[in-house]
């Protein structure tokens, strides 16, 4: 193997520009030519690419965001968009490919590598954690801590006004931030898409509260549990209370990357290059029993992460 290329699809996740620093590091120290592709699947369907070096990936590990850029392609998602990326790897001379992104880019790394003989090797990046076959995902131990450190902030000024507030975290589909940013803040109340939940039993867990002297409190909820403006109307109206919403949007993708996602990063990087030099592709890099191994692309794709909802009732008996 001479040349591999590298890509950073979907939604941008802090620790993508270090994944990028890592990988071109160690592939170049072992002579390998790296092509870093603009916009995720768009630079493979337009042929936009820069070459990667030690030196032009330097500066960046400590910064958010991508500097390879990222977008949505529907392109891709057709079979003759895969074709096209396809020719463009092969037009290019590339042996290997690294896909760096979520649940959503695995699929589309598994897609293509049934056009192409390139090897391709998945390596998990989204705030979101949703990714099947590994323990964590690079970025979302940051945008966990992002949440967190603004809660901590907003628990003060419940606390002075005798507040509620409906704190809104990223999770449009799944609940792993809400859960983990929940039980970490010491939230009254953690609100999943996967946990149907009442309004009756919110409001009861605020007066049973109320009856033990706690004024104030903190519910977590992932954006895709619904429209959390009109729940906190309903809470005020059916509990009593005086209550704010906070959201804390697109801050949680920004910023810079943890210790923790930066170390991640790292060694998925190594790891990424590890299995195409060894000429293994169709595999995703992930964090199994807190060892960096791999995965089979397909069972990735096949498998759906399941919350753990034994944290769901740790986190209700420590809020009491």
């Amino acid at each position: 193997m001479k040349k591999i290329g590298l890509v950073t699809s979907g939604g941008d996740a802090p620790g993508m520009n270090a994944t990028i620093r890592a990988v071109t590091r160690v592939a170049c120290s072992q002579g390998l030519e790296v092509l870093g592709f603009d916009r995720g699947w768009e630079g493979l369907l337009t042929d936009t690419f820069m070459e990667l070096t030690p030196r032009n990936v330097g500066g960046i590990l400590h910064l958010g965001g991508t500097i390879l850029h990222t977008s949505r392609s529907p392109e891709f998602r057709t079979k003759e968009g895969v074709k096209k990326a396809a020719e463009t790897l092969a037009l290019n001379g590339v042996e290997g490919l690294v896909v760096v992104g979520g649940d959503g880019s695995m699929h589309g790394a598994l897609e293509l590598s049934k056009k192409t003989d390139v090897l391709v090797v998945g390596v998990p990046a989204t705030i979101d954690n949703d990714v099947f076959g590994t323990e964590e995902t690079i970025g979302f131990d940051s945008a966990v801590n992002t949440a967190v450190i603004e809660i901590d902030k907003i628990r003060d000024t419940a606390n002075s006004h005798d507040r509620i507030f409906v704190v809104e975290v990223m999770g449009r589909l799944r609940g792993f931030m809400a859960l983990t940013i929940g039980l970490t803040v010491g939230a009254e109340v953690i609100l999943v898409p996967e946990v149907p939940f009442s309004l009756e039993n919110i409001v009861k867990t605020l007066k049973v509260n109320g009856a033990k002297g706690k004024k104030s409190g903190i519910i977590v909820a992932a954006e895709g549990i619904g429209d959390t403006h009109k729940l906190l109307k309903e809470i005020e109206e059916e509990a009593g209370v005086e209550a704010r919403l906070s959201v804390t949007g697109y801050a949680q993708r920004g910023g810079n990357p943890t210790a923790r996602s930066r170390l991640l990063a790292n060694l998925f990087g190594e790891k990424a290059v590890e299995l195409l030099t060894n000429s293994q592709g169709n595999r995703m890099v992930a964090l199994q029993e807190g060892k960096i191994g791999s995965i089979d692309l397909k069972q990735v794709c096949s498998n759906t992460k399941q919350l753990d909802l034994h944290l769901m009732k740790l986190a209700q008996t420590l809020a009491t």
